[in-house]
């Protein structure tokens, strides 16, 4: 007797105002986004990874997911789009996990909140660190925009996508973040 089939899911890659990115997707919605990489092989590599048992392969986009793509373009340049109307498959997120990325995915572009907000927001108070941990784990930054949450102090401390603290800075900064990318006097 055979083992049973692995679920199946699609991938694409894409051009963008500031890189190739990509997006894995399954019958449900979205559950893999890659911000870009220099190396758009490695972008290709991390998107076709198998995801938590789900095999992926590279596919022309649904029609779904080519105007999520199309959408996702044009916030890049700066054609804002809080991206919530785009569906994820958030089945294999633990429960911790889905609270913290439905409190980040209300975050609207061009603010932010502190990772002790959105502790508080999901009932763990004192949970910031937690919440920064579950944050890096974020299978879909931008579309669960995490670079919009921030230390206390709102300073920028680390980013788990290509880039890093740099990506997180830029991605604010076309969503026209105060604060981020405004000229300084002096």
């Amino acid at each position: 007797m055979s083992a049973p089939a692995r679920p199946q899911a699609s991938a694409s890659l894409f051009d963008t105002a500031i890189g190739i990115c990509a997006i894995a997707w399954s019958a449900t919605g979205v559950l893999r986004f890659a911000l870009p990489d220099p190396d758009p092989a490695t972008t290709r590599t991390y998107i076709l990874r198998n995801h938590r048992l789900v095999e992926i392969h590279e596919a022309d986009p649904t029609p779904d997911i080519a105007e999520a793509i199309t959408r996702i373009q044009a916030h890049l340049t700066g054609d804002l789009d809080d991206l919530r109307w785009i569906a994820l498959d958030t089945t294999r997120f633990n429960d911790f996990d889905r609270a913290v990325y439905e409190v980040t995915r209300a975050i609207d572009p061009g603010h932010t909140l502190n990772y002790g907000a959105v502790a508080n927001a999901i009932g763990a108070p004192g949970g910031a660190q937690a919440v920064g941990q579950s944050l890096g784990r974020n299978p879909i930054p931008l579309i669960i925009p995490c670079h919009r949450v921030l230390a206390a102090d709102h300073a920028l401390h680390g980013f788990s996508a290509p880039g890093g603290i740099t990506t997180k800075q830029h991605l604010l900064e076309i969503e026209r973040t105060p604060g981020f990318g405004e000229p300084t006097l002096f």
